[in-house]
């Protein structure tokens, strides 16, 4: 019986007979099948190269080498950002019966912010956010984008992993997964946190039931980018290497007595990571070898936008040494309750100009053409009003967009309704987001697999559909 598909790496290949009972069968049967397999090296889950994070080909032609998702946790407001509606503005003040995630909802509210077109496409977008604006042209937007949680931990779980519970595989991780990265100095997924903590805390950067190897590794934008990367006083080169040689003759021998234990080679590889990361990731946050020019385009001279302007520019540097997956959030929360205006105004002002820069610099050093750049947040916010001039959580419509690789410039995909409640035209799951950028990567969401448990599992689960309609 001949394969359906070609092997390529960790990519599901097999629809045979034999297949079938590998990922259905149970009990001592399953057992037994398993053990054959194993000797004919057709339950292999780990790479021939002794490094887990080697650098492999995706399976067709990828748009795309690297990601920058720019996360603005809290939940943005589409109606206030990009997408106003004028039927929300006649109507502001009236009731409905919309049911809210706390307390009673109160009237439908117009959006606080004026809005002006910008580009070409004519795009709409808020007064706070001129400096995005001036790349409208280069953005796909989409517009009709739902979850399935109102409530910040899971839905934070669900952008993240694909599913609104704990435990599973992180998009970053999926990604070196399937791709490895290109720099063997540094993670080949790296994660920018939150200032204040992300909540969910590290599940949402989490390898799941992968290899540890693949988890997202937590960076600062400022001083040792990793506690504890510096070498302890006392200690030199060559003592550390010495120390590191042995660990490694130990943990091989380990290895060699269980062959195939993945989280003892994570382990092993961790260790030799951190070694190689104590010069080339201490490098990383010395901006001295910018120009004055580009600190000052990314706000670093600017208390407001400092902190996220320092991410971004790591950001550019991160992807710019070949480092996969980069997830940069924005600091604190947009999570608007009360004063909209207030929260909102302050992210923008916050994030305008360092996306801004972020954006001309790809441009400049070229990187945008291999390079995918999504912005967005978990879910959305309601079109009525909440306490002070607030908007609750909203899993039943949000926007996002994307730009650089791949991506059709100046496109649009699907409507929330005339008020901004529910996404109605060409609705758009979290599952398909992640098809969509598995897919600029030259990976087929369905045939990214990892067998556990007795099934294969995948980042889209058993559902997502490519956008093809904002890919050029």
């Amino acid at each position: 019986m001949n394969p359906k598909h070609q092997h390529c790496g960790r990519f599901e290949a097999f629809t045979t007979r034999r297949d079938f009972l590998r990922k259905a069968g149970a009990g001592f049967g399953t057992l037994a099948l398993a053990d054959l397999l194993g000797k004919e090296n057709l339950l292999a889950s780990e790479p021939d190269s002794p490094n887990p994070m080697a650098p492999r080909s995706a399976p067709f032609q990828a748009k795309a080498k690297s990601i920058i998702w720019l996360f603005m946790e809290g939940a943005p407001s589409a109606v206030d950002m990009f997408d106003p509606k004028p039927e929300l503005t006649k109507r502001d003040g009236q009731r409905t019966n919309i049911d809210v995630f706390n307390g009673n909802p109160g009237p439908l509210m117009k959006s606080p912010f004026s809005f002006k077109q910008y580009g070409q496409t004519g795009t709409w977008v808020c007064e706070h956010y001129p400096n995005v604006a001036k790349h409208v042209d280069d953005f796909a937007f989409i517009k009709s984008c739902y979850s399935e949680s109102n409530d910040h931990v899971p839905a934070l779980y669900q952008i993240n992993t694909g599913i609104p519970r704990p435990g599973f595989p992180s998009a970053g991780a999926w990604v070196t997964y399937g791709l490895g990265s290109e720099n063997s100095s540094l993670p080949g997924y790296v994660v920018l946190g939150n200032n204040q903590g992300v909540k969910g805390g590290n599940l949402n950067w989490s390898s799941g039931f992968l290899p540890t190897t693949y988890q997202g590794t937590l960076f600062r934008p400022e001083g040792a980018p990793v506690i504890n990367l510096t070498r302890p006083n006392g200690v030199t080169r060559e003592d550390q290497r010495a120390q590191l040689d042995l660990m490694e003759k130990l943990n091989q021998r380990h290895l060699e007595a269980r062959p195939g234990e993945a989280e003892l080679l994570g382990r092993i590889q961790s260790f030799e990571l951190a070694y190689r990361m104590q010069s080339e990731a201490t490098d990383l946050v010395n901006f001295s070898d910018e120009s004055a020019a580009t600190r000052e385009m990314y706000g670093l001279d600017q208390e407001e936008t400092r902190s996220f302007g320092a991410k971004c520019l790591m950001a550019r540097r991160l992807v710019e040494r070949g480092v996969r997956f980069v997830q940069v959030y924005s600091d604190g929360e947009w999570d608007a309750h009360s004063d909209l205006n207030g929260n909102h105004r302050g992210h923008c002002r916050a994030t305008d100009q360092p996306i801004h820069a972020l954006l001309t610099d790809l441009k400049r050093t070229g990187l945008i053409d291999d390079t995918l750049v999504i912005w967005g947040g978990e879910f959305g916010r309601m079109p009525v009003s909440q306490g002070n001039g607030g908007r609750d959580h909203n899993p039943h419509g949000f926007g996002m967009f994307m730009t650089g690789a791949g991506i059709k410039r100046g496109a649009s995909l699907g409507e929330l309704d005339e008020i901004g409640f529910r996404a109605e035209v060409d609705r758009v799951s979290v599952h398909d987001l992640h098809a969509t950028m598995l897919h600029l990567l030259g990976i087929d969401h369905e045939k990214l697999t990892y067998f556990h448990n007795s099934r294969s599992y995948r980042l889209t689960d058993v559902a997502g559909e490519v956008l093809h309609q904002i890919l050029a």
